[in-house]
């Protein structure tokens, strides 16, 4: 093969990798949070986290969870919750934020490490130990803690004062009300710049989805 095609074969090479892996990542979405400032239909039109607009497509059957501000008194025994969270030497996990969730989730819960959320960040999802005290202070330290257990393993996360704790219960489109602060976990660009979704958290009563 002579340089030219050689150069030709290896820029098709490139192309092909770039336009999967675009293609991978539309499939995937992306997350897309901020505030609403106007609700037309199935459209919401808000402002961004970075201050930049942004429109997201709902679909007509769009589902909706209403995230309330939550304390850990509202975390209770038998619980389902997830923990994107910090490691710590120990092998426990300080948390970042907690979601007690309405349901459990179908695979049971889970731990695993690079939950984008903070610096070697991690993701637990699982059950409150339902035997223990939530609130109890982790042996050796000040900071209350939890037992989380999933279905091949435990984790005991550390609840600090500044940690975000919310509660997510099934919301409606009434939920979507300008001021509101929204998240969409998995929105899929479209050519024209906008978003579309099958699912969207927003804020109520003050609540932020994150």
């Amino acid at each position: 093969m002579n340089s030219t095609r050689l150069l030709i074969a290896t820029a098709l090479a490139a192309a092909l990798t770039v336009s999967a892996a675009y293609a991978q990542q539309q499939q995937q979405g992306q997350r897309v949070s901020g505030t609403i400032e106007k609700v037309d239909g199935n459209t919401v039109y808000g402002k961004a986290n970075d201050g930049s607009a942004v429109t997201v497509k709902l679909a007509d059957n769009v589902a909706v969870t209403a995230v309330y501000n939550a304390t850990l008194a509202d975390i209770k025994p038998g619980a389902y919750i997830g923990s994107g969270a910090i490691p710590q030497p120990d092998g426990s996990q300080k948390a970042v934020e907690v979601h007690i969730f309405q349901k459990p989730q179908a695979d049971g819960g889970h731990h695993y490490s690079g939950w984008y959320g903070a610096p070697s960040g991690t993701m637990t999802n699982g059950f409150v130990e339902p035997t223990g005290t939530v609130g109890a202070a982790f042996t050796g330290g000040a900071e209350p803690s939890f037992l989380v257990k999933y279905h091949d393993g435990e984790k005991r996360i550390i609840v600090p004062a500044n940690a975000h704790i919310v509660r997510n219960e099934a919301g409606s489109k009434d939920d979507l009300k300008i001021g509101a602060a929204f998240r969409v976990q998995a929105a899929a660009k479209q050519a024209d710049g906008t978003f579309t979704a099958s699912a969207i958290s927003v804020g109520r009563d003050g609540g932020r989805p994150f």
